[in-house]
C-alpha cells in the first residue's frame, strides 16, 4: 500500500523544515535567482535601501544652520568691529564676500553662482539612486553649503545672482568663512577619499568587485579542467 499523501508536496520532501519555515517567515528578504550570462542560475544580491532622504536630511539641516547664523552675524557683528572668542586667534569678523569659498575669485560672482547651480542639479541627480550613507553624507554636505552660499547670492546685495556671501568666522591666518564654506569642503573631501579607497554610490566597493571576478575567473577555469 502506497503511504504517499496526495496532497503532499513533493518538493518540499528534501528541504529541511528549518528552511522552509524561515522562507515563510513574514518580513524575510527572498534573494532571487537569476540566470547568468553563461546560463547559470545564480542568487540575486539584496539590493541596498536608497539614500536619497538621508542626503536631503542632511542638506536641510546644514542649509537651515547656515541661514540662521548668517541672520545672527548681521545682525550682532559690526563691519570692522570683531567680536573676540578666542583672543585674537578665533573671532567672529564680519566680511562680504563676492567670491567662493574662502574668498577666493572675487571677480567671478556670476561663474561662481551658475557653477553652484549645476552643483546642486548633479547633486541631486545622482542622490535619485545613491545608495551608500557615506556618499549620502558627502553629498548632503555639499548640497546644504552649495544651498546656503545660493541664498546669499540670489537675494543679498547687490543683486540676483551677484549679491555677497556673509562670512564671518576668522581662525587664526585662515580666510574667513561660514558653515556653508566648511560643509562644501568637508563634503568635498570626504568625498575624494571614498573614491580613493574604492567606495561607490552605489553602496559597493570597488575592491570587491574585483575579488568576485577572480574567484568567478577561477571557478570556471577549474570547471574547465574538470571537464577536460
Amino acid at each position: 500500500m502506497s503511504t504517499d499523501h496526495p496532497d503532499r508536496d513533493v518538493n518540499a520532501e528534501d528541504q529541511p523544515i528549518t528552511e522552509i519555515s524561515k522562507a515563510d517567515e513574514p518580513g524575510t528578504v527572498k534573494p532571487e535567482a537569476v540566470k547568468s550570462e553563461d546560463g547559470d542560475l545564480a542568487v540575486a544580491p539584496v539590493a541596498k535601501p536608497r539614500r536619497l532622504t538621508m542626503l536631503i536630511a542632511i542638506a536641510a539641516v546644514i542649509l537651515l544652520s547656515d541661514i540662521l547664523t548668517k541672520v545672527w552675524a548681521v545682525a550682532a557683528v559690526k563691519p570692522g568691529q570683531p567680536i573676540e572668542i578666542i583672543g585674537d586667534v578665533v573671532t567672529f569678523t564680519m566680511v562680504r564676500n563676492p567670491g567662493a569659498a574662502f574668498s577666493m575669485a572675487t571677480s567671478m560672482t556670476w561663474i561662481l553662482t551658475l557653477v553652484a547651480i549645476g552643483v546642486v542639479i548633479g547633486v541631486i541627480k545622482i542622490g535619485r539612486t545613491l545608495r551608500s550613507p557615506w556618499w549620502a553624507l558627502g553629498l548632503g554636505l555639499v548640497l546644504g553649503g552649495a544651498l546656503g552660499n545660493l541664498v546669499d547670492r540670489f537675494f543679498r546685495s547687490p543683486g540676483i545672482m551677484r549679491g555677497h556671501v556673509v562670512d564671518f568666522v576668522s581662525v587664526g591666518w585662515w580666510p574667513v568663512f561660514n558653515i556653508a564654506d566648511s560643509a562644501i569642503v568637508c563634503g568635498a573631501i570626504l568625498l575624494v577619499v571614498l573614491t580613493l579607497f574604492g567606495f561607490e554610490p552605489n553602496g559597493e566597493r570597488l575592491r570587491d568587485h574585483k575579488a568576485d571576478d577572480k574567484k568567478l575567473t577561477e571557478s570556471k577555469a577549474a570547471a574547465e579542467g574538470e571537464t577536460k
